[in-house]
């Protein structure tokens, strides 16, 4: 890693070059630039989980970390290459005045003609196209489950603001509980009358998955409360009897339907890293997503 002190965009670029030469590297390959904006306490977690991420999207990842907008500009770096990651990394601290303008540092770092990506591990804006850095990226990602104050409002907000880029790992939690509901509708093309989501109390990925099967089946659906982890159940209700997924360990779920034997399905809950690089695949609008943060927007106004 290289240590910078009180430096600016060109002398973390200039870095950045020096880091890839001294590895021996000085093409780049990297297919993307994703800024990270966290704070300081969960900052070693979103850069593992990227690095990680990075394996399947190389990557120049500049996590950014905000401090105290008092005060005279002064920017901190680190940078390097190597050690596991498959691109470059920045670790990029700001304090003082430049707080209130961080995209005038990482504007100039951004990798030309490739798309952009910023992640909020944590807290994040209310309207992230709007954020200042937000406005830089073709894909904008959140975690309303990661939130540290009022999921349940954050994932609300989230689908009030939504506009064409933003998405939340929320959504991407419940992908492998809408395949496994499609393709049981696929197999079994049933009429549904019913719908239920059990999981614990607070849960944005429930509320999701809620909305999502009121938008897709046009059906009531209950949401119960359960001990978790996550969601535990989802029960289609049909006229030949109810399509069941229920998953009590966050690992193994027992999938049931009307007239066929139980049989069971691998539902582990996944990690931040497959997660991430999920989203990174696709820079592109999801309508699903998009039809989906509507409807829960109008459940939660009692429309």
């Amino acid at each position: 890693m290289i240590e910078l002190t009180e430096t600016n965009s060109a002398g973390i670029a200039a870095a950045l070059v020096r880091a890839r030469k001294t590895a021996g590297s000085p093409a780049t390959g990297m297919v993307m630039t994703l800024i990270i904006v966290v704070d300081e306490d969960a900052a070693d977690d979103a850069m593992d989980a990227a690095r990680a991420a990075s394996k399947e999207h190389p990557a120049r990842v500049l996590g950014v970390i905000l401090g105290d907008a008092r005060g005279k500009g002064v920017v901190n770096a680190q940078v390097g290459i190597g050690d596991d990651w498959t691109g470059e990394t920045a670790m990029i601290r700001l304090q003082g005045a430049v707080v209130k303008h961080p995209e005038s540092v990482v504007l100039p770092l951004l990798l030309p003609d490739s798309p952009v990506a910023v992640w909020w591990p944590t807290d994040h804006p209310a309207d992230p196209a709007s954020d200042p850095l937000g406005a830089l990226a073709q894909r904008r990602i959140t975690d309303a489950s990661a939130v540290t104050r009022s999921k349940t409002r954050a994932m609300v907000e989230q689908c009030s603001t939504y506009t064409k880029g933003n998405t939340d790992l929320a959504w991407t939690r419940i992908t492998p509980w809408r395949a496994l509901l499609a393709a049981a509708l696929d197999q079994q093309p049933l009429k549904v009358r019913r719908a239920s989501v059990t999981a614990e109390r607070i849960s944005p990925s429930a509320d999701l998955l809620q909305a999502w099967l009121n938008d897709r089946l046009r059906v009531p659906v209950d949401r119960a409360n359960s001990s978790g982890p996550g969601i535990t159940e989802v029960v289609l209700q049909t006229g030949e009897g109810p399509i069941r997924i229920s998953r009590a360990d966050g690992k193994l779920a027992t999938f049931s339907s009307p007239g066929r034997p139980d049989r069971p399905i691998a539902l582990k809950r996944r990690d931040l890293p497959a997660l991430l690089a999920e989203e990174l695949r696709r820079l592109d609008e999801d309508d699903i997503y998009a039809a989906t943060a509507a409807r829960l927007v109008k459940l939660r106004s009692g429309r």
